[in-house]
């Protein structure tokens, strides 16, 4: 079990943000691995968010479970069977900096694009193929750097869908490459019995803040929530970016 203060100290803002991201504000918990990781390695710190998303995806799922979209479903998830596959593949090779950076470019890209390029007005559903890739890129960055939500949003936010209908295929999708990613963090070796009793330290506070998140959600307006998401995920995606840039500069 980790007793480092510092830990701690960077571990309660990162579950808090962890519960928000789970309770519908989709990508805010993207930022808990990268405070985890000042404190102890990126991929431990992936190791310990797991158990804590798994616990929490039970409780977000069961509260959206009536509403979700099949088919976006059906072609994200086809793709991130291959994203957290081709991961756990590339573990061992894949620099955690570089996939922030890329994936951190990604994001604030189609953020800038939605606020000044010419997108249509009326929502847009992508075709299957579109779905898969970005299922595919969700899951593979998810697998290797807790960041697999901008690839998602980038196929969902064009749709413009009903705000819960977001939010639960957001919580179904994550839910679902969550448990893909156990075998691989096994299989990684990161899932030790310190990493393990960490998790449960934080645990009760995750499921706390995971309420909060839903309570929030549920009455926010459907304009402001989309308004929010856009915002939140520049601000995660810049956040990708400098921590990838600091990475590859130390590396």
């Amino acid at each position: 079990m980790i007793t480092d203060p510092l830990f701690y100290l960077l571990a309660l803002p990162a579950v808090t943000l962890l519960g928000l991201g789970k309770g519908g504000f989709a990508g805010v918990g993207m930022i808990a691995t990268p405070l985890l990781a000042l404190a102890v390695p990126p991929l431990q710190a992936a190791a310990i968010v797991l158990p804590i998303l798994l616990v929490q995806d039970i409780i977000s799922v069961w509260v959206y479970r009536r509403e979700w979209s099949a088919w976006n479903l059906k072609v994200l998830l086809t793709g991130s069977v291959f994203g957290v596959g081709i991961a756990w593949g590339l573990a061992a090779y894949v620099s955690d900096a570089a996939v922030r950076l890329s994936i951190g470019l990604i994001g604030v890209s189609f953020v800038l694009y939605n606020c000044f390029g010419r997108v249509p007005a009326q929502a847009h559903r992508p075709n299957a193929s579109s779905g898969i890739f970005w299922g595919a890129l969700s899951g593979f960055t998810s697998t290797l750097a807790q960041a697999g939500a901008p690839p998602f949003q980038i196929h969902m936010l064009p749709q413009k869908l009903d705000k819960l209908t977001l939010v639960g295929t957001n919580m179904i999708f994550f839910g679902l490459v969550n448990w893909m990613k156990v075998i691989p963090y096994f299989g990684l070796g990161q899932f030790t019995a310190g990493t393990l009793a960490t998790s449960a330290i934080l645990l009760p506070f995750a499921i706390v803040t995971n309420f909060l998140g839903i309570w929030l959600v549920q009455r926010t307006p459907t304009e402001l929530f989309y308004k929010i998401a856009f915002v939140l995920m520049f601000l995660i995606s810049a956040e990708l970016m400098r921590n990838g840039l600091v990475g590859i500069f130390r590396g």
